[in-house]
């Protein structure tokens, strides 16, 4: 029957005082590693010479491979622009590619609408129709409206991306996964549950305001509705990514004006999603859900909220390098010098003993560097 350790339930520190001083031989357990080195912090020098946590230099094993990726995205470094650029370029072709690939279900999607709007309005908050109406009615706010649809939703995102990029690189990779993370999940909504937006229903009543006002205003209507997939309305990324924009300037910024701008922000686009009669407002609750779930994948990968990351990059944990040898020393051709004895003053207390004192009284006083744990000051 294997060996179980026994539990001990108290702190790190107080664990640590246990184990012998680092770099002092070890007992091993059970299982062949030190009975210590999991008690260690990351950067302790165990007695090989190699650091807890870290391989050492020129380790080409798969668990050095797997320590080096945990560590770039435990500890992201200064992001890189031309990565950065190329990366996010990249990364919304392959979105609109997959999101207009998607096949156009019509009947199923005309089918979904019916659902939505008859379980909204049995609930009492069927307010798109109404909100589509009363808006249309005043041309500058309703074609205000559509390009506000069509244009901040790149804009803001892309200027908050910017943003930490400049002011908080050491929050920037976290934050940009979070968002790379919720748009990759809505994809899969896009194909589970195609969803026409309340525009293009039969029957309902509602305003396409982009064709009525013949602005540019949407990819799904007008001259553009051949290369776009009209059925990818739930869930609703201007919410999704809006409510992302939201949050880390409310989060992140110093500015209080900023703060209640970026609070401000994922409501009127609410506002203006419903009204236009592009989503209807539960495909709002489905953006917040793939938000929800791209901000836990972001803290499983990162091990940490964005916003609690420093706001400047941390270094790497570097790669342990093992102690160098001490230098051979070279003993004259006839042997080992020999040492002639030290004649010392009578009644003097011998030099070995002096030495021995010396070095007890040494041990007997802890510097002050050992009564504190050492760490990263955040």
């Amino acid at each position: 029957m294997p060996k179980t350790r026994p539990t001990d339930d108290r702190g790190q520190w107080a664990r640590l005082a246990d184990c012998p001083p680092m770099g002092a031989p070890t007992a091993d357990t059970d299982d062949g590693h030190e009975a210590c080195s999991s008690e260690r912090p990351v950067g302790s020098v165990h007695s090989d010479g190699g650091t807890a946590g870290t391989p050492a230099a020129g380790d080409r094993t798969p668990r050095a491979a797997l320590v080096g990726l945990r560590n770039g995205l435990r500890f992201p470094g200064r992001p890189k622009l031309w990565f950065e650029v190329l990366l996010i370029g990249v990364a919304y072709w392959v979105y609109s590619l997959v999101r207009n690939a998607v096949p156009e279900q019509k009947a199923s999607a005309m089918h979904h609408a019916d659902q939505i709007w008859d379980l909204e309005r049995s609930m009492g908050l069927g307010l798109e129709h109404w909100a589509n109406h009363v808006v249309d009615s005043a041309a500058w706010l309703i074609v205000g409206m559509n390009y506000y649809y069509a244009t901040l939703h790149f804009i803001v995102t892309i200027g908050v991306l910017v943003w930490l990029f400049r002011s908080h690189p050491g929050r920037y990779s976290p934050a940009r996964t979070v968002l790379f993370a919720t748009t990759g999940i809505a994809l899969l909504g896009y194909y589970l549950y195609p969803l026409a937006p309340p525009r293009l229903m039969n029957g309902g009543g509602f305003i396409d305001t982009v064709v009525v006002h013949h602005t540019w205003g949407s990819m799904a209507s007008g001259d553009l509705a051949n290369v776009s997939n009209q059925f990818a309305a739930m869930p609703s990324m201007h919410i999704g990514w809006s409510t992302w924009c939201g949050i880390t300037l409310v989060v992140l910024a110093g500015r209080r004006w900023v703060k209640v701008l970026g609070a401000l922000y994922p409501v009127a686009t609410l506002v203006v999603i419903v009204a236009t009669a592009n989503h209807f407002w539960m495909d709002a609750i489905g953006g917040l859900i793939c938000l929800a779930a791209g901000s836990g994948i972001a803290y499983a990968v990162h091990g940490r909220w964005p916003h609690r990351f420093p706001r400047m990059p941390l270094a790497r944990p570097a790669a342990a390098v093992p102690p160098a040898p001490d230098p051979v020393r070279e003993e004259p051709a006839g042997g080992p010098a020999s040492e002639e004895p030290v004649e010392e003053p009578v009644g003097a207390e011998p030099a070995a003993r002096r030495t021995s004192l010396g070095a007890g009284a040494a041990r007997s006083a802890p510097d002050a560097d050992e009564l504190q744990p050492s760490g990263v000051q955040l």
